[in-house]
């Protein structure tokens, strides 16, 4: 690779496969972090930073970053947590203790680790199964919970690292904590939520205190801030349109922009181009408002990338 040495290369581990891999992908080639990725290798150098991607497991990630293995990572908020109370640690409370230092929250792989049970106990409520059988691959999170709930260690926590959602149809738990997202593979087993353990989203850490060198931290602030930009670009979309200037002020209150519209006049009299970052949760609503203020000539592009 010219002008850097891959020894010398920053470590950014990401997950090799699952729920995460595919936005992850996608946020480092949006970011310029796409590489070449070999058949049935585990590493990959990046095209045009000293970066090499290091393909690891998602449970592993948060232990290979805290002993220094690799520079960086991204995995999710329950993994990472999973693994600081496992060494007697928390996110929220162990300040400067903490092994690690969460850079970035990441916008995907959004989901919540929810107690879940047959839909008929539901409405018993989280303490009916204190002192039960509980299935979860996050038996850290889970003992938490239930002590939460002044459980003092009753609950038989028990391990398994997947299919958690069989564990009631087949009579080895009264309950499960696992992972929600849209909720279609816990109703097809017959369950549903009982309550919300924790929230979690894709975050990007490092080693704490940070051990990189100089250049390589200077490489993490620039993919920071590359990261950042793409994020920006996912959740926005330029909005451009023509308004006469009765309407021009109900229009700009509609789309007030991420500073301020951009207002230029055209050559026809007493009209406008106005161009305006939306929110894409918003735009059919934004639209369907302009619409109604007399706006005209809308059209709505796609962001590849941003600084802001």
């Amino acid at each position: 690779m010219p002008g850097f040495s891959e020894n010398d290369s920053l470590l950014f581990a990401i997950p090799k496969k699952g729920r995460l891999h595919a936005d992850i992908m996608n946020l480092l080639k949006g970011a310029g972090l796409d590489a070449n990725r070999p058949d049935r290798l585990d590493v990959a150098m990046c095209k045009e930073l000293n970066v090499k991607l290091v393909f690891l497991p998602a449970h592993d990630i948060p232990m290979y970053v805290m002993d220094g293995n690799v520079d960086l990572g991204i995995s999710g908020s329950d993994v990472l947590e999973e693994t600081l109370l496992g060494m007697g640690l928390s996110m929220e409370a162990s300040g400067e203790a903490a092994p690690v230092q969460v850079l970035q929250q990441l916008g995907f792989g959004k989901c919540k680790l929810c107690l879940q049970a047959p839909k008929e106990l539901c409405s018993s409520g989280a303490g009916h199964f204190s002192g039960k059988r509980v299935v979860t691959s996050f038996p850290n999170l889970t003992k938490k919970y239930f002590g939460s709930l002044g459980d003092e260690g009753k609950t038989s926590v028990k391990i398994v690292s997947g299919s958690v959602e069989a564990a009631c149809g087949l009579g080895l738990a009264d309950a499960i904590v696992d992972l929600v997202e849209t909720g279609t593979t816990m109703r097809a087993a017959g369950l549903d939520i009982v309550s919300e353990v924790f929230s979690s989203e894709a975050v990007m850490f490092q080693q704490k205190p940070a051990t990189a060198s100089g250049e390589k931290t200077q490489l993490i602030e620039l993919i920071m801030k590359r990261s950042a930009g793409y994020m920006t670009s996912q959740r926005y979309v330029m909005l451009i349109y023509n308004c006469h200037s009765d309407n021009l002020a109900a229009c700009c209150m509609i789309t007030p922009g991420k500073r301020s519209p951009t207002i230029t006049e055209l050559k026809e009299k007493d009209w406008h181009s106005v161009s305006a970052l939306v929110e894409k949760n918003r735009l059919n609503k934004v639209l369907d408002e302009l619409s109604n203020a007399k706006a005209q000539d809308l059209l709505v592009m796609p962001l590849i990338n941003t600084r802001m």
